[in-house]
């Protein structure tokens, strides 16, 4: 067996995080957060991370819970693609009061 054929491609990055913003035509920005621990004063600290993803049928919503994937380079800042959609985000309507009704 050749060297060639028993080397493993490497894993692909998987990472979950939330739409931020899906102005762009097939792209969104996805907001990934992870937690890492202060060095030296033990305390656990948030650190979010933004990704330019590709969305090839522009489904993502800000708000989304997502799944992403590492790719190929696609342009100049992305490099992820969007794997799946774990979680719509829920729609709030605000209600307004006609005038005259509240006192």
């Amino acid at each position: 067996m050749s060297e060639g054929a028993a080397e493993k491609r490497p894993s692909i990055k998987i990472r979950e995080g939330i739409v931020v913003s899906n102005k762009m035509d097939k792209t969104a920005v996805v907001s990934v957060a992870r937690r890492v621990r202060h060095t030296k004063y033990h305390k656990t600290l948030v650190r979010n991370e933004k990704y330019m993803v590709h969305d090839e049928r522009n489904e993502c919503e800000p708000g989304d819970r997502v799944i992403i994937a590492e790719a190929r380079p696609l342009s100049r800042h992305k490099r992820w693609r969007l794997r799946s959609i774990v979680e719509k985000a829920i729609k709030t309507v605000e209600i307004v009061d006609p005038v005259g009704v509240s006192g």
